[in-house]
């Protein structure tokens, strides 16, 4: 029987190891199961999922030109891409419009008009003052509250 890519294979685990496990196809071919490949939770140690003697099936994700065959117990649990959804694909040269701040909406007047830009600037600068001021003062805590080592304010 011929191996190939995609391929699903069943086999006997004969070795562990921390980094994957090794299992005996039915042909007598030996492949391997990377423990990233093993679950599609994170694998801390692989005796935890698999054991030596155990049956497993797998698929066939890749093959070397020297003959080593990669398996992964993971990738049968997976949908299949085609059943996956797909979102919806923009043509290669148009481009997402950059995303501008407009100010609050608690900040615009009564009316329902949109603010001027000297209101815009004005809300950014106080937001942005307020922002500096709580970075300084962290950073003011972190240094023994503003003290320098020559015990001078």
């Amino acid at each position: 029987m011929q191996i190939e890519e995609g391929a699903i294979v069943s086999g006997k685990v004969t070795g562990l190891t921390d980094f994957g496990a090794f299992i005996e196809m039915e042909d007598g071919k030996t492949g391997m199961i990377h423990i990233s490949e093993v679950a599609a939770n994170y694998v801390k140690d692989i005796r935890e999922h698999i054991s030596v003697g155990q049956e497993v099936k797998a698929k066939v994700i890749s093959i070397t030109p020297d003959g080593k065959i990669s398996l992964s117990i993971k990738k049968l649990s997976e949908q299949p891409k085609e059943q996956r959804p797909q979102r919806p694909q923009k043509p290669k040269g148009e481009r997402r419009a950059p995303q501008v701040w407009n100010g609050q909406k608690s900040s615009a007047p009564a009316d329902g008009a949109k603010p001027s830009f000297e209101d815009m600037m004005a809300r950014f600068k106080q937001v942005s003052d307020e922002k500096m001021t709580d970075l300084k003062r962290a950073s003011d805590s972190k240094r023994g509250g503003g003290y320098n080592r020559r015990g001078a304010k």
